[in-house]
């Protein structure tokens, strides 16, 4: 199975963790979550635990001499593109580590596992929790709960800004990048229903929202965790993809965790199934914490919008497409400024109110205020930047439709923080319309992120014109961008009438729910 639009390899994944009798947590868990999401996983057991839904009951760390048998094992002979950390245990593995770690080329996450989530230390060692501090440099991620970090730092952490600076603090230690988890937090205080983590890298933070799930069987959450974001970043995603499909993998496994123990009180396992698959799953980014509290929820669509959605960059091209039968259309504006910019916007906000169609004002969200547009589309760029002005709730308030542009995982989760009234893919062909370092998704990335993306209307773009449009379409598209393909047309109302015979033809197929980032 290909889990990855970077590789079509299947890669190795290590884990370098302990044993849990139970199959909840440690190794289990990491095996189980990369067989889930399509890497092959190997283990390197650092302690052998005997526990149960109800605690630990014993621990028994791994010999030396046998840590070092199953690392010239596997190093040999299955290299790692990626390898997690999970429980130490003792100082003695953790200097093992410390020498072993720099010899292994591979992306490399830690999660300080020191206490199980029934609440018993994972160490022999009462005072590991401070050595661990020194295999922060050398890994590129680590994933402590508050918990975790609270014992790493020294210093209660009792709200969201005090994890902001808690996350800060160990980049500071040496970190590349930190993903703090928030459900203890979470636990804590009930009264807002949201979950929070957040990722941050030097000189920049994210925030990771979802619905607080309340179940008692939720051994292994961490360790889930950081093995999806081991096995995601092994298929080639970028940290914030990666970290994104963790935390849908993580939500799905609670929302569906079997029932498992003897007890009332038991604390039983996650379920682990495949790639994630709906979209309610996924968490919402945002850059600050309370926009990801306080999502506006912008004017829905419904059916309005479908065809073909012509991007022209003056007002004056507007009226032989409205004329032609074009329902929809978007100015994006790229080379004006000041009351050159604010004039074409102005006139092209008027024409569409006199042919009474759907027009879209590309960035330039102000003056769609001022000229009260139908309906705004942000990049990803210009959506960060509205974000701290609280422009999306100003357009929301105003009864403003609302597109989003995404190219990939991070970017559809900062676009659902908003509830656009519709999301734009892409690109899915090569385009030479402007530069764009994304991967085209095709027509097979569409496809998937329709299944999942069930609730919103979806806009097709990149490199498409009449004649390789139709796939898009069955696909689920409701609408198709085009920039080049009615411009350089030398008739449009011909061109026009040849996508409305392509879509009159073309039946909009159910939106049913599936998997969306697998084959």
């Amino acid at each position: 199975m290909d889990g990855s639009p970077y590789s079509s390899a299947m890669p190795v994944c290590w884990t370098i963790a302990g044993s849990d009798s139970s199959g909840g947590a440690g190794i289990q868990a990491d095996l189980k979550t990369f067989n889930g999401l399509g890497v092959y996983g190997c283990s390197i057991i650092t302690a052998s635990t005997a526990q149960n839904t109800l605690g630990v009951q014993a621990i028994l760390p791994t010999p030396l001499d046998h840590l070092g048998a199953q690392w010239s094992a596997l190093h040999g002979d299955l290299p790692p593109a990626a390898l997690k950390i999970g429980m130490v245990g003792s100082e003695a593995t953790l200097n093992w580590l410390l020498d072993e770690l720099p010899t292994v080329n591979a992306c490399k996450v830690f999660d300080p596992v020191m206490v199980s989530t029934t609440g018993a230390p994972l160490s022999t060692d009462p005072v590991l929790h401070s050595k661990l501090k020194a295999l922060l440099p050398l890994v590129d991620v680590v994933t402590p709960n508050i918990s975790e970090a609270e014992l790493l730092l020294q210093r209660p952490i009792n709200n969201r800004a005090a994890m902001a600076e808690a996350a800060g603090a160990l980049l500071q230690l040496g970190a590349k990048a930190v993903l703090l988890k928030g459900g203890h937090l979470s636990d804590q205080n009930h009264t807002d229903g949201f979950c929070q983590d957040i990722l941050a890298t030097p000189g920049h933070t994210l925030w990771l929202t979802s619905p607080t799930i309340h179940t008692l069987h939720h051994h292994g959450t961490g360790c889930t965790l950081s093995a999806a974001l081991t096995a995601t970043m092994a298929l080639g995603y970028p940290l914030q993809d990666a970290a994104v499909l963790a935390k849908a993998y993580v939500n799905q496994g609670l929302l569906m965790a079997p029932q498992l123990g003897s007890q009332p009180d038991s604390c039983g396992p996650l379920y682990h199934g495949g790639w994630p698959k709906v979209e309610a799953l996924l968490p919402w980014l945002t850059s600050h914490y309370e926009t990801g509290l306080n999502r506006p929820h912008c004017p829905p669509l419904d059916h309005r919008l479908f065809g073909v959605y012509p991007i022209v960059d003056r007002a004056d091209r507007l009226p032989r497409l409205f004329e032609a039968g074009v329902e929809l259309a978007q100015l994006r504006i790229k080379d004006l400024s000041g009351d050159a910019l604010e004039d074409e916007v102005a006139q092209a906000i008027a024409l569409g109110k006199h042919y009474k169609r759907l027009l879209f004002i590309n960035d330039h969200w102000q003056l769609a205020l001022k000229y009260q547009a139908c309906g705004v589309h942000l990049g990803q760029d210009d959506l960060q930047a509205a974000e701290a002005q609280q422009a999306v709730a100003q357009l929301a308030d105003a009864g403003i439709y609302l597109g989003i542009s995404t190219h990939n995982v991070s970017e559809v989760a900062h676009a659902l923080a908003y509830r656009p009234s519709y999301i734009a893919i892409g690109p899915i062909h090569p385009t030479t319309t402007k530069a764009m370092p994304h991967i085209p998704q095709g027509v097979n990335g569409f496809r998937r992120w329709r299944r999942t993306l069930a609730s919103y209307p979806l806009v097709a773009i990149g490199g498409l014109f009449l004649d390789n449009a139709a796939p898009l379409f069955e696909a689920g598209a409701n609408a198709v961008a085009v920039v080049r393909d009615l411009a350089q047309s030398q008739d449009p109302a011909t061109r026009v009438a040849a996508w409305q015979r392509l879509v009159g033809q073309l039946q909009q197929p159910d939106h049913q729910q599936g998997i969306a980032f697998t084959p």
